[in-house]
Parts: structure tokens; sequence; C-alpha cells
């Protein structure tokens, strides 16, 4: 039966059951030919799932009429729309109970969606297993392209589009930049790769980015997302924890190019591999990121079912692009995810040890050779001075006999028990008596003032420094597991409900064993389809600004099929190939002339692909907070390269932590070097992110955020504009127009636009720029306080021979510049 029978078969059959539709099917000649067959992945499952899986899926418990959608039924006959009951059901007219879906769902398919369904049933209503859940498949590429670039363009012929050309040499260096360490080119950087006319200057520029140490801090970026990395416990008083260094093995891992899988096996069970190390362990702090308590009153059974629902629902976002969270309370209504799957993959984490609730933990000492040298010598010490001052003392003898008569005639604030063994004569003392009376002596006794304040002053200087030592939160196992049930609605009150040992979700290949280890093994073991393709579709979305699968956290029903899904499976089955290389997938990737392409777009590309979900043009877009900031303090000169070390505090707004209590605490800004870190070595307070960093979307990381919103609002110009950093930035960056620059203020001008843009700017642009500075210079002039108020801004000192009225005005050049949409996105 071919297309044009089938709607009017479908329309005989309206007519021939007696219904009126209120939403009549448009006439054959209407719609716009389809060129492809109906793809139940591609073109049903969406709809099914949108519109009929919440009563017709996957969640047993909800499921009306026993009819399941999502699987072959008696609603959909195969080749017959007129036996179909489901064509019938949809296409009942409004306000018929027998109207599907029904009126209460809120949900009305169009007249195209109508149309789908009806052409998959003539064409046979072949239902596939959901595209994610199906082992990926290798494409064959010819030998001599960039598989990128050939699937990508087999694509875009298929749908009657071109690739667009290159961009220039000075836009690919910054988007290589910005995307591979996080930071724009140097003008001299720019101006080596635009004068390299050898044949690989592209590939060398790639290889010297990848190598720089500062491409691990980018890539750590996105991966502290996803696994909701922060400096606090999340809930109640958010109170700190011990985990930067985790941060930091992530940054060495992407450094050292440590295999994906190797990656893996050490976050979630680094405490059991066999070759387990102090950086394997440092990697398993990684099941202690989730969100903790310390408050009293908290229940354990309630704080207990919280973690074990938090980490499933990380292994769901992190490894398998799946909501697992949905089926904590109930069979999951889209897809096969069971609630006694979602107990049963938490039951891989009832063997951590950990309190949870109330007590906290110091952290595994992570001290080096001479650290731990330095804390054994001031131990030593305070051990020394704690005999001296504990005694014996026999010179002491006549003055604690005095004492003992003083305190019995004159208690004072001497505890009640050391006056009553006072009173007992020496020479019927018990030795117990006798000792607690010497050590109160010793305590107070005039005489060995000096020696108990040398003993304080010791143990202090001591716990200071062993405050300073590094430690981090690690997994430690407990050999007698909790036992771990499904909990009924997901109430932890109810523990009626079966108990479960460690397992892998029913519809996917099952796990061996039922260690971390082994849940490790089996993700990224090549039989379970999911892991690969998640990490690839979140890597795509890092290059080229959308992921092929427009939703990472969720690869199932009510995400979205990739739009290239031969791209996703060939990039997934490479990663495997390669070894989960993730270093080869980012040279690939950036190797392609898709990703070389420029990212403006003509009338017709944009009316065709508005979201640039077939890449037949780069993508533009703003990067994260982080880099927002450190662009600016980079471009100024500010920007510290060290790498790796505890959270830093930069400027913040006074009693902005003001709620936060128990204990109540002050923000304390950090100095020196500390304060012009890289923005990924920001404190990351839960509850109270950091402002600058909230404004431009900086997620709180209380859960795991594979994507990021990415608005554009006022307030980010505010921040740009008046946060103590950015001014700050700005005024140094002026003191370098002022004081590096040479020349009239026109050329300081466009040496100023070079450094910021690495290009120069065009005549208008430089004009309007310049009377910036001459209107700033007059009005400084008149008004020195005016001047000295915006250079206060900031620990950066001011030159000193600066003339103050032209410093404000060269700072206000800079503000400009620090501020266009041009600087703060990567092209």
């Amino acid at each position: 039966m071919n297309s044009l029978s089938t709607f009017f078969c479908a329309l005989l059959s309206v007519a021939c059951v007696g219904m009126s539709l209120a939403e009549p099917v448009a006439p054959p000649r209407s719609p716009a030919p389809t060129p492809r067959k109906i793809d139940f992945n591609r073109d049903i499952r969406p709809i099914l799932s949108d519109n009929c899986f919440a009563c017709h899926g996957p969640d047993e418990k909800k499921r009306q009429a026993d009819l399941r959608l999502d699987e072959p039924n008696r609603a959909v006959v195969a080749g017959d729309i007129l036996a179909s009951e489901l064509i019938r059901r949809v296409n009942r007219p409004v306000g018929d109970p027998r109207r599907m879906p029904p009126a209460d769902f809120h949900k009305t398919l169009t007249a195209e969606q109508k149309r789908h369904l009806m052409r998959w049933i003539d064409e046979g209503a072949v239902y596939k297993k959901h595209w994610a859940y199906e082992p990926p498949v290798k494409s064959a590429v010819p030998a001599g392209i960039n598989p990128v670039d050939f699937l990508v363009r087999k694509r875009l012929a298929e749908v009657g589009l071109k690739p667009s050309p290159s961009a220039d040499r000075r836009t690919l260096i910054r988007r290589l930049s910005f995307d591979l360490i996080g930071l724009p080119p140097t003008p001299a950087e720019v101006a080596a790769f635009t004068a390299d006319r050898s044949p690989n200057a592209y590939g060398k520029l790639v290889e010297r980015l990848l190598a720089s140490p500062h491409y691990g801090e980018r890539m750590a970026l996105g991966w502290l997302d996803i696994v909701r990395y922060a400096d606090t416990i999340g809930y109640h008083s958010d109170n700190p924890r011990n985990v930067w260094p985790y941060r930091d093995y992530v940054i060495a891992s992407f450094n050292a190019n440590k295999p994906f899988d190797r990656f893996t096996r050490e976050q979630l069970a680094g405490d059991l591999l066999p070759d387990a190390s102090r950086e394997t362990r440092i990697g398993s702090a990684f099941n202690r990121l989730l969100l903790t308590t310390e408050e009293g009153g908290a229940q354990p059974k309630d704080y207990e079912a919280r973690y074990l629902t938090d980490r499933v629902r990380a292994v769901g976002t992190v490894w398998l692009g799946q909501t697992t969270g949905c089926a904590q309370c109930h069979d999951h209504k889209f897809d096969p995810i069971r609630m006694r799957d979602f107990y049963a993959l938490g039951a891989y984490f009832a063997d951590i040890e950990e309190a949870i609730v109330g007590a906290r933990e110091p952290g595994l000492l992570l001290a080096d050779d001479d650290q731990l040298k330095e804390l054994a010598r001031r131990e030593a010490r305070v051990s020394e001075l704690r005999k001296r001052v504990d005694g014996p003392h026999p010179e002491l003898a006549d003055a604690q006999a005095a004492w003992e008569k003083s305190v019995v005639t004159a208690p004072g604030k001497t505890p009640g028990e050391i006056v009553e063994i006072a009173k007992i004569a020496p020479e019927t003392r018990t030795p117990d008596q006798s000792a607690k009376l010497t050590a109160h002596f010793t305590s107070v006794a005039p005489e060995l003032a000096e020696l108990r304040r040398e003993r304080d002053e010791a143990q202090k200087a001591r716990d200071e420094y062993d405050r300073s030592l590094p430690r981090c939160l690690v997994t430690n196992r407990n050999p007698q597991p909790r036992t771990v049930r499904v909990l009924p609605r997901g109430n932890f009150l109810d523990e009626s409900g079966e108990t479960v040992q460690p397992a892998t979700p029913a519809f996917l290949p099952a796990a061996t064993g039922g260690t971390r280890l082994d849940l490790a093994n089996w993700l990224v073991n090549r039989r379970n389809p999911l892991t690969a393709r998640t990490v690839m579709n979140r890597l795509w979305k890092q290059f080229f600004g959308t992921p092929l699968s427009k939703v990472p956290e969720d690869l199932g029903a009510q995400g979205e099929p990739p739009t290239n899904p031969e791209l996703l499976d060939w990039l997934a089955c490479e990663f495997m190939d390669r070894g989960w290389d993730i270093k080869h997938m980012v040279r690939l990737l950036v190797n392609s002339a898709t990703y070389r392409q420029v990212s403006t777009a003509s009338k017709t590309l944009l009316a065709r692909d508005p979201d640039n979900r077939e890449y037949a043009r780069q993508s533009r877009f703003r990067p994260e907070a982080e880099i927002v900031r450190d662009n600016a303090l980079f471009v100024a000169g500010l920007l510290s390269p060290k790498i790796g070390g505890p959270s830093v505090k930069p400027y913040q707004p006074d009693r902005y932590w003001e709620n936060l209590n128990f204990p109540v605490r002050e923000y304390v800004p950090d100095t020196g070097e500390s304060q012009y870190r890289r923005g990924l070595y920001v404190w990351w307070q839960r509850s109270f992110l950091h402002p600058s960093l909230l404004a431009f979307d900086a997620p709180s990381r209380e859960e795991c955020t594979a994507e990021r919103t990415r608005s554009n609002i006022p307030q980010q110009a505010l921040v740009l504009l008046n946060d103590p950093t950015y001014v700050e930035a700005a005024r140094v960056f002026g003191a370098r127009l002022a004081n590096e620059a040479t020349g009239t203020p026109g050329q300081r001008i466009v040496w100023g636009w070079r450094q910021a843009l690495q290009r120069t700017p065009d005549a208008l642009e430089a004009r309007t720029l310049l009377g910036v500075y001459e209107r700033r210079k007059a009005q400084y002039a008149a008004d020195p306080n005016a001047a000295d108020a915006l250079l206060k801004t900031g620990l950066a000192p001011v030159p000193a021979t600066a003339a103050k009225a032209d410093l404000a005005a060269w700072t206000h050049v800079a503000r400009v510049l620090l501020n266009l949409h041009e600087t703060i996105t990567r092209p």
C-alpha cells in the first residue's frame, strides 16, 4: 500500500466508524513528501514516549488497559491501518472519552504525528529496541579522509546542506586555545601561527596545546560538573570538607591521558584495585562527592537512602546517560529501568565505610616525606614539653604542700573533687588521688607558667601545621556491607521491600560479580552500549556547542535520537577500539574540517538549521563562567599559571555568607597569588556559590550537571563592569596600556586591542575607543577623588609614577575591551 492510498484508507476508516474529526488530516498534496522510510526510533518512539508511555509504557504499576506501546501489541496491526486501534483512538474527536491521549493528560498529537503513525503501520510497524540500548556499529569510512568529515558531509548531503568554508587563522587559534586550554592565545602566538605556512602548521598547533599542562585544567571543568565536585558537604550547615586533591587528580589524569576505562575503575573502586595506590585512592573520592549532613537531628535511615540514590543518579548521569533517578519510587515510565534495578545498582555502594550523620572525617593524609618529617619533629617537641610540665617536680614539693593547704581553706574555682582530695592526709591518699592532685597542681602552679606557655604554643603550632597538610576524603571498604532493600515509593521508613544484592539493570548485558570494581568493569565493557556513546556525546558538545543527542544526561526515550547516529556510533566504537584514549578522540575532532568551519551562517542556513544540529558550520558561544574570569585575568597579566593546590577565595561581596550558620562563618578573600588563580580553583560553596560564577551559569553541583545553562542576562554585564576582580583586571590592563604600550593614544589602543582580541580594530572601533579615553581623562582631571576611588580597587599595586587621571582613563578603555561580546565569546 503506497502513501497516497494510506491517506484515503485512513479517511475512509474514519467515516466508517462515524467519527467527525475535530482536527482533520491534511489532504494528501499538502505535506511535503518524506524522502526516508519511517524509522521507529527516529520518528515513532518520540511520539509514543511523549504522549503514551506514561500510561502504556514500561511502568507496570501505572500501565492502563494492560497495553504496552513500547513493544509490539494488540493496538497496532502491522500493515493494516483500519484494524489498528491506536489510529482510531488518536483520531477520535475532541470530547470523546475514548480519544487518546485523554483530555486530562493535556497533550494532543499534531496532524503530522498522526501521519507518521499511519505511515509506520502501513510500512509494517517495525518495532526496534531503543537506539541507545543496541550495540554501536562502526560504519565503514574511506581511507584518507577524516571520519568526522565523511560522516557529517554524508548527513549534510541527505538533508540538502553544504559545509561552510574554513575560518581564518586568527579565529582558529582563538577557538583551539579556548577549547583545549581554556585561555586566549597571546598576540605573539597568533602572529607565529599566521606566519607559519608549513603544511602541518595547524596540526603542530593542536599538538602544542594538547601537551600544555593547562589542557588538563580545561578538560577537568566539565568532569567536575558531571561528578558534582564541591568543597562543601551541601546539606544543612554546608561545612567544608577535604576533597581538593581529587580535583588535582582529575587534572593530572587528563594531562597524562589516562585511559578512560582505567579512570573509571579508579574512581568507582580505586581502593579495590590489585595495584591500589595513593593516587587510585584519591580517585576513589568520587564516591564521597555526594551531599552529606552533620545535623545532629537528622535521621540516619533517611540519609542512608539519600546517599544510595545520589550515587545511583551519578552513575546514571556520568556513565550511562540515563535518568536512573526516575526509578527511585516506581518503575521508570519511559525507559526499561525497574525499581529493583535502581536499588540493586545502589547495592554496589553499600560497602562504603562512612558516617551517615554527624561525624566529620579528616580524610587520608597526603603529606610528602619532608612534611611528615616536619610533623614528627613538631609532635616530638610537644611530647617533650608535655613531659616536662607533667613532671615529676620534686623541687616543687613545698610549693605543692602550701597550695594544697590554700585549696582547703579557700577553694575558689578549684574543682570539688580536687578540694576533697586535698583534705585527705597525704599518707592515706590512693595513688590515683595523688596523681589527680599533682596533675591539677602542675596545671596551675605559677612556677610552671612559662613551661605551660611553651607547651601550649608548641601544641598550637603543631595543630596549625597538621591542618595545613593535604588530606582527601577517600573510599574505605567496610567488610560488612549495609543491607539494601527496595523502598516502596522511595519511603525510607518502609522496610517491607525485598532485599537486593548488587546487580546491573536487567535490560542491559549483566555484570559479573558484586563489587564496585565489578560495576566499573561492566561500565567500560564493550558489551555495554551506553558508556562510550554517553562520553562521546558530551565530548562532541564541548567542541561543537551542541551534543549529537540533544540531552546529554538522557539517551533514553525522553531524550532525543542523535541527529547523526552513524557519527555517534562511529565515535563510540573508535573510542573503545583505541583503548579509551581521550586525547586521540579530541585530536580527531579538532583536526576535522568540520571543526575548522566558520561559525557565521547565511540566512538560508539559519532558516534551515537554526540550532546547528547538522554541523554545516561551527557554533559560536560563551565559554564557562570560570573561563570568562580567566580570560580577563590573563589579558590583564594577572592570572597565576600555578596548577593544583587547595581551593582559593577571590573577592566576594561582604556579608554574602551571613546566613551560613552552624558555625557562623566569615569569608576572608585570599591575598597574593591565590587571588589570581584560575576559576577552576575557586572555593565551591554549594549553598552560596561564588556570585560572579553563579551569574555566568556555573552550577551549584548539588547534582551531577551534564550541561550548563547558557543564559544572557543583565546581571552578567553588571558583573563584568563592577565585580572587583574585573575592575582590578581592567585597572592593571589599563596600567599596561599606559606603560607597556608606546606611541600616541591611538597606537596604544591598537596595542590593547591586539592584547585582548589578537586583531587590529577597524577605524570606527579605534575612533570610538579613543573618544572614551579622551572624555574619561578630562573627567578624572577635573575630579581627582573619582580617579582615586577607581584606582584603589583590588590588591594589585598602582604604579608609583602613574598620572592618576591618565591611568583611570586607560582603565575605562580596558573595561570596554574586557566587556566586549567578542572578548567573552569562543569564536
